[in-house]
């Protein structure tokens, strides 16, 4: 029996699906850890297949490649000291599970089952995997290791069983999507385990993006009292390397070391950046376009896709019409110049017009209406989605939370294109990062310091400039009241009653009855909008699911 114990956490970005690559990416976690003298290498959970799978785990021929990629991965210990716990699927007979095998001298010695399968808001394991038995520990080095696979943490019974029968350290593989606060969080329910049980817990995460989801790494290591000894990197990959020491207490980690996690303003951006960028980069797009309206969102848009994929890959479109402003032009192109990306000017004054004279007899008399604004914001999706098709370029839609959430968006027009990195930022938010980003330069990003969005788009009252002299406004109360409505209503699911009451006289029923009937009947546009980055815990799309049909409204309050 040792008393000291070399453990690496593999902190990787896989791709779901991808096996062969994420393969070749362990095997090189692998020999790293072996390089670094590790005795022990733990990877994220269902590294191979990537987290989460979704129905690919319907596919028989799917989990039968998993698990060959999985014994591959196994014979790569051969010839090695080390001992690696790997996270895959596993199916026993006729029953898939999700698991974790522990793979030394290039066989596979051991196996244990997640037991505690999520089945709320964004996974639904219970759809695919059976649970498993309250698991054992495994005898690693001569020292009593236990596993609990990510859920399996949230209840105390498995760690406490765990331990009960001799475990003396925890290793938690997770695949833990980010929100806001969920650090916090993460820390809040380690530190209970660790207290009750009283033996080390070592947490790791993957990082990356996965279609809306983004997961920020983070991972870490509390001991016994509560301290942090280990805290990796956010939002980046790397090998976490650290020494634990049996002591009369138990084990002890001998070397702590804590990184610095990215701020509290600066992660949303990390967030909506490598969201976008491994969106792109798993999807096989090597460079994005985008209307640059000269607003708000499209500019936040445009420094992000230059961030996350360099200026040379991001093309900007201006498409003015005559209700598009000279102050619209000016502040567009110093946005693309600060960026210093592609900026071309392409005015749909011609079709837009050609469209109402062809329209005219079947319109008749009918006084103007929002049908000739959505016409040019149609005819912009349009010409947008042209230059994508022409370039290979993904269409990046710049539609913001709060206006999906009272669908002041036009479907089949500024709503085309494939990927949203902003869909989750309220329209304050937005505003906020526009400002942050000007005043910082986010690290793993590539675009320039300084200022990046001319502060004039900042400062003007937002408009769609789809009629004269128009604003959000003319439609929308101010976007403060509207957000603070919003956030009741969608991220905390208040009543009517109690959004009224938390707004304290700033706004009244009626208004946020409107709001409701809004909300409400714009679920079938949101339905028909791209993916996009998810931060929040009730993201339009992933997480949060109303029926497009619904008859229900809030009388509360009455």
């Amino acid at each position: 029996m040792t008393d000291r114990l070399r453990i690496a956490l593999a902190q990787l970005n896989p791709t779901v699906g991808a096996l062969a690559a994420n393969l070749e990416l362990g095997r090189k976690a692998l020999a790293d850890a072996v390089a670094a003298g590790a005795d022990i290498v733990l990877f994220s959970e269902l590294f191979l297949t990537g987290y989460f799978p979704e129905d690919l785990l319907d596919k028989p021929r799917f989990v039968a490649d998993a698990m060959d990629a999985a014994r591959q991965f196994a014979a790569a210990t051969a010839g090695t000291s080390i001992s690696m716990l790997l996270p895959t699927v596993w199916r026993d007979g006729q029953t898939l599970y999700n698991a974790v095998v522990l793979a030394e001298n290039g066989e596979i010695v051991a196996t244990r089952y997640k037991r505690e399968l999520p089945n709320d808001d964004v996974f639904f394991e219970k759809r695919y995997f059976a649970s498993g038995a309250l698991a054992e520990p495994m005898t690693i080095k001569g020292v009593s290791i236990g596993v609990p696979i990510c859920e399996d943490i949230w209840h105390p019974e498995v760690c406490g069983h765990l331990v009960d029968q001799g475990a003396r350290i925890l290793l938690c593989p997770n695949g833990s999507p980010y929100w806001r606060n969920k650090d916090a969080t993460r820390k809040k329910l380690v530190k209970a385990r660790v207290y009750e049980d009283n033996v080390p817990l070592l947490y790791l995460n993957q990082v990356g993006g996965q279609d809306e989801l983004v997961y920020d790494g983070a991972s870490f290591a509390v001991e016994p009292g509560g301290r942090l000894v280990i805290q990796a990197k956010s939002w980046e990959s790397e090998l976490i390397v650290s020494n634990w020491t049996r002591t009369e207490d138990g084990w002890r980690c001998a070397d702590p070391h804590v990184a610095d996690l990215t701020s509290v303003n600066e992660t949303p951006w990390r967030a909506c950046v490598l969201g976008l960028r491994d969106y792109c980069r798993k999807n096989g797009f090597k460079n994005v376009v985008l209307g640059l309206s000269g607003g708000i969102d499209s500019a936040v848009v445009a420094a992000m896709a230059v961030d996350a994929l360099g200026a040379e890959h991001v093309h900007c479109i201006m498409l003015p019409y005559r209700y598009t402003s000279e102050e619209s032009l000016v502040d567009a192109k110093g946005c693309a110049d600060y960026l210093g990306v592609r900026y071309d000017v392409v005015p749909i004054g011609g079709p837009v017009d050609k469209a109402l004279e062809e329209l005219q007899p079947v319109f008749g008399n009918r006084p103007m209406d929002l049908t000739e604004e959505n016409i040019q914001s149609r005819m912009r999706g349009v010409y947008l989605m042209a230059v994508s098709n022409k370039l290979g370029s993904l269409l990046l839609t710049t539609g913001n939370k709060s206006e999906m959430a009272v669908g002041y968006a036009t479907i089949y027009g500024d709503m085309n294109g494939g990927f949203n990195p902003i869909k989750d930022l309220l329209k304050m938010r937005v505003y906020e990062l526009a400002a942050w980003r000007n005043a910082n330069l986010p690290g793993d990003c590539h675009g320039p310091g300084g200022m990046v969005i001319p502060q004039a788009i900042i400062d003007k009252a937002p408009s769609a400039e789809l009629r004269p002299n128009q604003t959000d406004q003319d439609s929308l109360p101010p976007y403060p009241i509207l957000d603070e409505i919003l956030e009741g209503l969608v991220e905390h699911e208040l009543s009517v009653a109690e959004v009224v009451e938390r707004g304290a006289g700033r706004f009244d029923r009626a208004l946020v009855k409107r709001i409701e009937k809004l909300l409400y009947i714009a679920e079938y546009k949101r339905r028909q909008s791209a993916p996009g980055v998810k931060i929040s815990r009730k993201a339009f799309g992933l997480g949060r699911k109303y029926p497009i049909t619904n008859g229900y409204r809030d009388e509360s309050g009455l």
